[in-house]
């Protein structure tokens, strides 16, 4: 009996899933149909909120797989030394459908996997299955690619979109065989399981993806584009982490989206999903991204690589509220709104002068929603490397940005508690308290919260001859 094999990657679920649904829809009734996940440990970041939550959805993935009666199997290490010993396990393997990864780390396995897969005559059914367009498919009139947003968009809106498949009934038989083969997997996935405690709640799964995408619909989509800029009323959809596993389809997302009348907030979500295909073509045409800058004029900036500020900064003690309640949101839940990530990686580069590969990094340890492309292109647009990126002079004052975007400090004292009893007056500047106020609100600069690590007034000539230079 010949056998096919679905690849399951970052993309957890069933509904729309383009690979899973080509298998329902080609194969034949006599085939063997086997599912897999493939633990590639030079992929792993262990100890990580990144790869413990990946793999609690992973976790959650299995289970609903059960419920249908499918059962995943698990293969562990290189990937191409696991589906060789596949494929000397089962010979009658002939066939193989996935979703492709066409950027970084994943599009370098894929590319492999494919004359892998051609050099043991089995046929390959892959599709671009994580994005609205692939990174081929907008593109000037001249092929090049776009480099700025704004007509990359313009190009974009005009194409059409595909639609999403609502799962069919599944009337196909999956594998539930148990191999000796698929037994080192089943091991190592469930110490996986068992090291991946997280300290927060982190709830996970394709129905929890779409109750997230429903209440963004029903209460925030069509504020978005006046709410999602303030940390304190968490109006954001919060569908990124969904979209990163692939637990939730983003053609899902476009219909919900479109299904809806026009506002500015629904206007200004479909910019967002814009930007998600945007990075990613960039990631694809400037694939050694992650460790360099994109241009080329940057490339040999001397960072002021300060681990004491590096650690004050991480740890949210930098004496600037809004960027210390920032990263204490990412260090306590995994996630940052927004707006403070611009803030945060701002002032990491361009108040401190460390390395924006550094703040990536460590974001890259912390997200539950980390997608490299997005990741890798805000910090680039941040530190005013990357393509499209705000200019070097373009400083984020993160005292103006904390009086704009959280006025009475709501969101600050929900992060830094020892500001609680700060009267609004100074809650974004809480160094410039009087003695007789910081005694009476229990809070006393340089002992109860530190003092301003950097002087932001003072930075500006500093940021612009350092790029000039």
């Amino acid at each position: 009996m010949s056998k096919t094999v679905m690849w399951f990657r970052k993309d957890l679920r069933f509904e729309d899933n383009t690979a899973f649904n080509e298998l329902l829809k080609q194969s034949k009734l006599e085939e063997e149909l086997i599912c897999i996940f493939q633990l590639n440990p030079a992929q792993f970041i262990a100890d990580s909120f990144n790869h413990k939550s990946f793999f609690k959805s992973v976790y959650a993935f299995v289970e609903s797989a059960k419920a249908k009666k499918i059962k995943i199997h698990f293969l562990s290490g290189d990937p191409e030394h696991s589906f060789q010993e596949f494929k000397e396990t089962y010979p009658d393997w002939q066939t193989i459908y996935f979703n492709l990864d066409e950027r970084g780390f994943g599009r370098e396995r894929d590319q492999k996997m494919l004359d892998f897969f051609n050099g043991k005559q089995i046929k390959v059914y892959a599709f671009q299955d994580s994005h609205l367009h692939g990174v081929k498919e907008i593109r000037k009139p001249n092929g090049e690619n776009y480099k700025v947003f704004t007509p990359y968009f313009r190009q974009w809106l005009t194409k059409p979109k595909r639609s999403y498949e609502k799962t069919q009934k599944i009337e196909k038989s999956f594998s539930q065989l148990s191999h000796p083969i698929f037994e080192e997997g089943q091991q190592a996935f469930k110490q996986l399981i068992n090291d991946s405690e997280l300290p927060f709640e982190y709830d996970c799964g394709e129905l929890v993806a779409e109750r997230y995408l429903k209440e963004f619909i029903k209460e925030y989509l069509h504020d978005y584009g006046d709410t999602r800029d303030y940390p304190a009323l968490d109006q954001t959809s919060k569908l990124s982490r969904f979209l990163r596993t692939g637990e939730l389809s983003i053609r899902k997302v476009w219909h919900a989206v479109n299904a809806e009348p026009d506002s500015n907030g629904r206007q200004t979500f479909i910019s967002e999903l814009c930007w998600r295909d945007f990075y990613n073509m960039i990631y694809f045409d400037y694939p050694q991204q992650k460790n360099e800058e994109i241009k080329e004029q940057y490339r040999q900036l001397q960072w002021n690589n300060s681990d004491y500020y590096f650690d004050c900064w991480k740890n949210g003690k930098t004496g600037y509220p809004l960027v210390d309640a920032a990263m204490r949101q990412l260090n306590q839940t995994g996630w940052m709104h927004n707006r403070l990530r611009m803030v945060v990686a701002s002032f990491l580069t361009k108040d401190l002068l460390i390395d924006w590969r550094w703040g990536e990094r460590y974001f890259q340890q912390q997200l539950i929603d980390y997608d490299p492309a997005s990741n890798i292109g805000g910090w680039q647009w941040a530190a005013s490397t990357g393509t499209d990126a705000v200019p070097y002079f373009r400083i984020f004052n993160p005292i103006t940005q904390s009086e704009r975007f959280d006025s009475k400090g709501d969101f600050i004292r929900q992060f830094v508690p020892e500001l609680g009893n700060v009267p609004n007056k100074y809650i974004h500047m809480p160094s410039t308290m009087p003695n007789e106020i910081q005694q009476s609100s229990q809070c006393v600069i340089g002992k109860d919260y530190p003092e301003k690590i950097i002087d932001h007034s003072k930075i500006r000539s500093k940021v612009l001859s350092f790029f000039k230079e």
